[in-house]
């Protein structure tokens, strides 16, 4: 017979084997819905990424396909398309109006109105140098500042009395990335606790520091719809011609890379002697093998188009040319359909190839080695 004292025993340690089972159960099933919580709030970030950088990525497609187009709607009737080829070729004919007259005033052929107008207004800038720059070439922003690009008191001083301006040209940066959302997204709660408004740079610390720097110093010129690539340089000296145009009424307009020492006043010098030419290309000419093949560094896509010998046309070295005004506007007109090839140098030769434009093959522009009388060196 069993003795009740060993079955009361018995039931007592199955108790508590039972006990420990589920209270283990209930500990891992802890864990296991923690860790379900962290997974599905990190999927949540996820997807909102991605349904953000698609969201953001059609409107700019959209945006974008309305420029180019200039239309705003997917259907348009018969009359309207009627319309608006008619206002193209309108646009074309004024376009060729506007650079036969500023050919005509720079060559001297102005009426008295608008002879009395230039005496009232302003005297016009000399030359507008755009220095292109990148986000992590501050060292050398300041090197040039220090060099020969003056700033603050002394800039105004360079401009009103030499007619020089010169500004930094750099873009934006821009990124649909989940990695650069949980940043921005961050920030924005940030924002919001402590009151302060929202920034206007898209959140990006690239872009937030080069506001800041701006703030300083007041010598970028910031092109707010381009985004920076390496790459897109050719996109990027496209841009800062047509808009300087825009914004400055100059005789010329200069592109200088960042790693560039100028002479400011032999530069300016050098540009009053041909202060009187209405179309000028002006830097050191030079001309090039075309590489086909992609694993070469200098590899040119459209390598065919330049004939069986694949030698670059006649072009200004990239590190410092000139154009006059006329050609300014010439790219500021016809921005949209002016193709860009792998190099910078040679896009730019190529937009003024088969137009009515003065070469001028300036040895003093060959930033390459330091001479005697140089404007430019390499540094």
């Amino acid at each position: 017979m069993t003795d009740p004292t060993s079955k009361r025993k018995e039931m007592q340690s199955k108790m508590a084997l039972s006990n420990r089972h589920s209270s283990g159960i209930v500990i891992r099933s802890s864990i296991s819905t923690l860790m379900l919580s962290m997974f599905a709030t990190l999927a949540s970030f996820y997807i909102a990424g991605r349904l953000w950088q698609d969201a953001e990525g059609r409107v700019y497609l959209t945006k974008e396909l309305d420029r180019i187009t200039g239309q705003g709607h997917s259907a348009i009737s018969v009359d309207d398309t009627l319309k608006i080829i008619a206002c193209r070729e309108q646009r074309k004919k004024l376009s060729a109006i506007e650079m036969e007259l500023e050919a005509a005033r720079q060559e001297g052929f102005v009426s008295s109105y608008l002879v009395e107008k230039d005496k009232i207004s302003d005297k016009r800038p000399l030359v507008v140098i755009g220095v292109l720059t990148r986000f992590d070439r501050k060292n050398n922003r300041d090197a040039i500042r220090k060099a020969w690009m003056a700033s603050g008191r002394a800039s105004k001083k360079l401009e009103d009395q030499k007619g020089i301006i010169a500004r930094f040209v750099i873009g934006r940066r821009f990124s649909f990335s989940c990695f650069h959302f949980y940043i921005l997204f961050f920030n924005l709660f940030l924002d919001l606790i402590s009151e302060l408004p929202c920034s206007s740079n898209r959140g990006d610390s690239f872009d937030r520091n080069i506001d800041i720097e701006n703030k300083q110093t007041n010598d970028l010129f910031i092109l707010e719809n381009y985004v920076e690539k390496h790459e897109e340089q050719a996109q990027k000296t496209k841009l800062f011609f047509s808009l300087a145009a825009e914004y400055w009424n100059a005789d010329f307009y200069a592109k200088v890379n960042d790693d560039v020492y100028v002479n400011i006043d032999a530069f300016g010098t050098t540009l009053a002697s041909y202060a009187g030419k209405p179309r000028v290309y002006m830097g050191c000419m030079k001309s090039g093998e075309v590489f086909s093949e992609q694993s070469h560094r200098w590899y040119e896509p459209d390598w065919w188009k330049f004939g069986d010998g694949k030698v670059y046309f006649r072009h200004a070295s990239g590190e410092m040319f000139v154009i006059s005004k006329a050609l300014a506007k010439f790219i500021n007109i016809n921005r949209s359909i002016l193709r860009a090839y792998a190099h910078g140098d040679v896009t730019v030769g190529s937009w003024f190839i088969g137009a009515d434009v003065e070469h001028i093959d300036e040895r003093k522009l060959c930033c390459s080695s330091w001479s005697t009388g140089a404007i430019c060196s390499g540094v």
